[in-house]
């Protein structure tokens, strides 16, 4: 390990989405998105959608999340303080469009963004920026039906094109869509779709949903560059690492289709430009009949991305049968791995996965990649001393770390890592803040008390050191 090198100008940093970290959700003219109609929840609990409006006798943590809005500039002193290189954030749409099917854009929400990016390079911090993340406007999903109506890609288009102008020569990289892939699955309606209305939830929309996404990143991709030259836009996918459950070769083969599925449909059309031959089977075996215009097939080589981001939390098991203990993980459920240990929400700790991942995706894609989520949820309690000491979190990050070395010197062309939560946010798949990812303790609680101070964790002194050693370190 020690003769491994990260390469020179690696790009470290951390990673926050607006919905579960800004708050200020009817302030500075921003409208509401899907996420304010979420209400809490917790790994007991799941959260409940009230598709029309926030109830008066409910609580929806994203309101206010952590507070961002109101702590942008004490929020990135602290990143400059770690030694981030990037950081990866979301712009929320209904901030810029309240409605989502505007014409002209919020200037208010504009100039915060104009401060949180300037703010940003004054410390020498390259923006990532995901145009869209879990928060469409919740207009989009009460008018038009979420993502399965094609008019959103015109709607998304016009947002983009406002984005590509308003920071050309500030915002380098862009991510055009959050975790497209989870659309394989009923989490994504809700999240990736905006689709609210449970009996429209089904594999067809979705998969519906999906092909606008795609298309909507392809033109959005072709925009940027022409816009500026320099741009470098990159797909996300939400990598679901499924390994075959038993050596029957029955679940080695449904492993493999698995992957196909979760993984590679959205990753082959944006880095490809076309739709994988496997996919045509499925979509007649799980009668999905995509509505696709003529010219779809054009945009979509012509919109290919320039480099893949990734997920990456847990692996899993999978099998033809229904042996076994089961375990969650990202946004699905499926088959404990006996060989691994697991988060207290159930996602199981697999490093050396990382790697294998690494090298599937260079190995199928040959692009450069950055890991842009990877942390621990876990609950982090105040000892005696005043500080927090979360080695269990040092301990995930560091065996993770490792590992993406070891795909360096696989050969894999990796460019980022930032980490998922770098501050305390709140959790998307259960709606807790109990459930915290950062290397900065917010003073936030599920009742919704606390005074939204900041303190840094111990990993936060852990990561500066990495940062600062370029990973050796650890």
């Amino acid at each position: 390990m020690s003769k491994i090198q990260m390469p020179e100008g690696f790009l470290w940093g951390g990673a926050t989405a607006a919905n579960q970290y800004e708050g200020g959700w009817n302030e500075g003219g921003r409208g509401p998105s899907i996420a304010d109609v979420l209400t809490g929840g917790s790994v007991n609990t799941e959260r409940r959608l009230t598709p029309a409006a926030p109830l008066e006798d409910e609580f929806y943590p994203n309101h206010e999340a952590t507070d961002f809005y109101h702590h942008w500039k004490e929020d990135i002193k602290l990143f400059a303080e770690m030694g981030f290189k990037i950081y990866r954030f979301s712009i929320s749409w209904s901030r810029i469009f309240p409605k989502g099917d505007e014409t002209t854009p919020n200037e208010e929400g504009l100039q915060f963004y104009d401060k949180v990016i300037d703010e940003l390079l004054s410390y020498n911090i390259e923006p990532l920026v995901t145009i869209s993340h879990y928060e469409n406007p919740l207009h989009l999903s009460l008018e038009y039906g979420g993502w399965k109506n094609r008019k959103l890609i015109d709607f998304y288009m016009n947002f983009a094109e406002v984005l590509f102008k308003r920071y050309k020569g500030k915002v380098k990289y862009w991510l055009t869509f959050n975790e497209i892939n989870m659309l394989t699955v009923p989490f994504g309606g809700v999240f990736c779709a905006g689709i609210l209305d449970e009996k429209e939830n089904t594999e067809e929309n979705r998969y519906q949903a999906m092909h606008h996404q795609l298309v909507a990143s392809a033109l959005a991709v072709k925009l940027a560059h022409e816009i500026d030259e320099d741009n470098k836009l990159g797909c996300m996918l939400a990598y679901h690492n499924g390994y075959p459950y038993t050596c029957h070769p029955e679940d080695i083969l449904f492993a493999q289709q698995y992957g196909q599925i979760h993984n590679s449909i959205a990753g082959d059309v944006h880095v490809r430009g076309k739709y994988p031959a496997f996919a045509k089977r499925h979509f007649e075996e799980h009668n999905v009949n995509l509505q696709v215009k003529p010219e779809d097939a054009k945009i979509l080589n012509e919109g290919r991305v320039d480099f893949v981001s990734i997920s990456y939390y847990s692996s899993i098991c999978v099998s033809t049968t229904k042996d076994g203990e089961k375990t969650a993980g990202n946004g699905t459920e499926n088959i404990k791995n006996p060989y691994l240990k697991a988060s207290e929400w159930g996602w199981q700790i697999d490093a050396v996965g990382l790697r294998y991942v690494l090298n599937q995706v260079y190995d199928r894609y040959e692009l450069p990649i950055m890991i842009v989520e990877n942390g621990l949820g876990a609950v982090d309690k105040v000892s005696e001393d005043g500080k927090i000491h979360d080695d269990y979190r040092i301990e995930y990050m560091k065996k993770h770390i490792e590992q993406m070395k070891e795909a360096i010197y696989d050969g894999v062309d990796l460019i980022a890592y930032t980490c998922w939560g770098c501050t305390d946010i709140v959790s998307a798949s259960t709606g807790e803040v109990k459930k915290r990812y950062g290397l900065i303790y917010v003073n936030k609680h599920d009742d919704g008390s606390g005074d939204l101070s900041r303190m840094p964790k111990d990993s936060f002194y852990w990561y500066k050191k990495a940062i600062e050693s370029n990973g050796e370190e650890l």
